[in-house]
Order: structure tokens, then sequence, then C-alpha cells
């Protein structure tokens, strides 16, 4: 029940901190998603950190990463509001804006999470 509170506490906030980067970075006039982008860079950065960090020193605790890595970076991030997003671009027929959100979604999601592990090495 513990880790259950924990991963709750961590998803909240995450998620909040989501929605204030959403609502003040994503631009309603042309549809960039810059708030979206970069809750899903810095969460993949951040959980780069907290398992390297994990893995490296053994410092933390499974209740530890639960918060952190389960609770507050799944909370911060988001697949299904990207893939909405996505959704939009092509309905609206904007494939360039959709072919850049996307590649560099994974690429630079990818390149975050390994820059954490680094960085904790």
């Amino acid at each position: 029940m513990k880790q259950l509170l924990l991963v709750f506490i961590g998803g909240g906030f995450g998620s909040a901190l989501r929605f204030l980067f959403g609502k003040f970075l994503n631009n309603s006039e042309n549809g960039i998603p810059y708030g979206t982008f970069l809750a899903n860079i810095l969460g993949s950065l951040f959980i780069g950190l907290i398992l390297g960090y994990a893995a490296k020193n053994e410092a933390l605790t499974e209740n530890h990463t639960l918060l952190l890595a389960t609770g507050f970076c799944g909370g911060f991030t988001t697949f299904s509001t990207f893939a909405y997003e996505n959704h939009v671009f092509l309905k609206s027929g904007d494939f360039t804006s959709f072919a850049f959100y996307t590649i560099a979604s994974f690429v630079v999601g990818f390149l975050a999470v390994f820059a954490g592990i680094y960085i904790v090495k």
C-alpha cells in the first residue's frame, strides 16, 4: 500500500507540473506543443538521471525509485497527449509538423535518457 501511495504522490506532482508546462508553453496560435515536448524531454532526462544514479550508487531504495521514476516521471511525461497532438497534425494535413515533432520527440527523448545516465556515471 505504501508503494502505491508513493507512485500516487509522485504522479500527482508530475502531472501538475506537466499541466503547467502545457498551459504556459503550448502554442495555441500555430499548434506547436512546446510544453508537451519539453515535459517529455525533461522527463526522459530525469529518468535517465534517476535510474542511472540508482544503478551506479545503489543509494536509492525501491521506494525512492517508485516515487521519482514511476510516479513523478510517469506523471510528468505523456505519450497519450503526444499521440493526440500528432493526430491533430495529421487531421489538419500538417505533415511537416507531424514528421518534425514525432522524429524530434523520439530522437531527443532517447538522447536525453542516455545523457542522464552518462551524467551520473
